[in-house]
């Protein structure tokens, strides 16, 4: 069996080495569960800030000032 980690330089202990592979652990666990929440979040931001739709999302109001209001929805 080959090992997957292979230290080139210096001479470890074990704690070191164990801390180490901890942190690999804990990064390959967190890329594949997926992203983040604050990633999904600024994604979906992104998409509706591209999405036309969005910007048509309600009737436009009526009466003399409507033209004045139109572009704040």
């Amino acid at each position: 069996m080959t090992p997957q980690v292979r230290v080139l330089r210096g001479a470890p202990d074990d704690l070191e080495l164990a801390a180490l592979v901890a942190g690999i652990v804990a990064g390959r666990a967190q890329a594949s569960a997926g992203p983040s929440a604050a990633a999904r979040r600024a994604a979906e931001d992104r998409r509706r800030w591209v999405d036309g739709a969005q910007r048509l999302r309600g009737p436009l109001a009526r009466g003399g000032d409507a033209w004045r209001w139109s572009g704040r929805a």
